[in-house]
């Protein structure tokens, strides 16, 4: 038998896949009465931890053990460890109830239970709808929902927001909060920490299968202090001010603030105020953990952040490789060739004379108008005789 406590153990375990070491010495703890977030980026090894907690993947080395057992030496461990790895597992052509109800009978339940747990997850008005036409989300809570027949004692769930929008994770908070108070234990899941954040009491966070934090978030937060930026008249003057009140902890930053660390924003102000530095704007920058949670996973699968070139790609040119349109072939006469020049530059014997005699004679029975006279008006087809009075005239 188990001993009831509600804990997971993960002590020392690894798995290794060929060549590729999925996990490698995963130790923690998760207590009952807390949520705890298990996160790291997409293939830190998240989820083949989780299988091997719940015996699906054989470890390498090391053990898994929920409530002081193996998941397969729980007995009925559906009323032990409610768990969610994949939001895929229905049949499409049966109800959500119906499929509920085979799950209820493998466990040993009533019926019943299906339509409580149905309510419990906010899918009571779809129970006779085919699990086929669902939403991501609605997928998402009827596999909770699934997890939950056995009113079990843990509860494991592998990314369970995803899927889900706004006011489906708003639910999830409230509802796995619930469930920690009263008394039970809660491991969630994420790549994300700010979609946990608000959720989760304490933190698990793997990369490359290791372990590179493990506790609370206040003390993830207390990792790093938060700084005070301040846009001073003087900076050298309020600099040598600060440091005479023992405070050291200063950096200049690109846009002629000064970020001063550890101390609060008060204390900053009234160092300028002995100093006689007027201040002109001053902020405190709180501790963003979403900026801790990528310094502790970087480089797992980092990106150069620009277009990479396909291999093989050259550059420059290879290695006598010749210019083919900028030096001309052999043979290309650059000059125009003889005769060019004449033919079009200058023009043919008796051209001028011609084009004179064309042109600057009038023509047989042309007279000259007298003197004083006004060419005659040109039609305009947009005039009043095509019926516009100006503009936007007429109808």
């Amino acid at each position: 038998m188990h001993d009831g406590t509600g804990r997971i153990v993960v002590q020392n375990l690894t798995k290794q896949f060929g060549p590729v070491a999925a996990v490698q010495n995963l130790s923690f703890t998760v207590e009952p009465g807390s949520v705890t977030g298990f996160l790291g980026p997409n293939g830190a090894g998240k989820t083949t931890t989780l299988r091997m907690l719940l015996g699906l993947v054989t470890p390498t080395a090391g053990i898994g053990l929920i409530n002081g057992r193996p998941f397969a030496q729980l007995g009925n461990p559906a009323r032990v460890v409610g768990a969610v790895l994949e939001a895929q597992g229905f049949h499409p052509k049966r109800t959500a109830r119906n499929h509920l109800r085979v799950y209820a009978a493998a466990i040993g339940v009533p019926d019943s239970r299906a339509d409580q747990v149905l309510q419990l997850v906010g899918l009571g008005a779809a129970g006779d709808r085919k699990a086929g036409g669902f939403s991501l989300g609605m997928k998402q809570r009827l596999a909770l929902a699934t997890a939950l027949l056995g009113d079990p004692q843990i509860l494991v769930l592998d990314e369970p927001a995803n899927g889900l929008d706004p006011e489906g994770i708003a639910w999830l908070r409230t509802f796995l909060q619930s469930y920690a108070r009263s008394g039970r234990t809660v491991l969630i899941s994420s790549h994300l920490l700010a979609e946990v954040e608000q959720t989760v009491d304490q933190v698990v966070i793997i990369s490359r299968g290791q372990t590179m934090y493990y506790g609370s978030l206040d003390q993830l937060r207390d990792q790093q202090q938060g700084r005070v930026l301040v846009q001073p008249s003087d900076t050298g003057a309020l600099v040598a001010a600060l440091r005479e009140d023992g405070i050291s902890a200063i950096e200049q930053l690109p846009d002629g603030r000064i970020a001063v660390t550890g101390v609060e924003a008060r204390q900053v102000a009234d160092t300028a105020l002995k100093a006689g530095v007027s201040v002109y704007g001053i902020q405190e920058e709180k501790v963003d953990l979403e900026r801790l949670f990528f310094q502790l996973t970087n480089g797992q699968y980092a990106a150069p952040g620009q277009y990479a070139q396909p291999v093989g790609y050259q550059q420059q040119p290879p290695p006598g490789y010749q210019p083919q349109y900028q030096t001309p072939p052999q043979g290309y006469q650059q000059q125009p060739p003889p005769g060019y020049q004449q033919q079009y530059q200058q023009p043919p014997p008796g051209y001028e004379q011609q084009y004179q005699q064309q042109y600057q004679q009038p023509t047989q029975g042309y007279e000259a108008p007298p003197p004083g006279s006004q060419p005659p008006p040109q039609d305009n087809p947009y005039g009043p005789q095509h019926g516009q009075g100006g503009l936007g005239g007429g109808a």
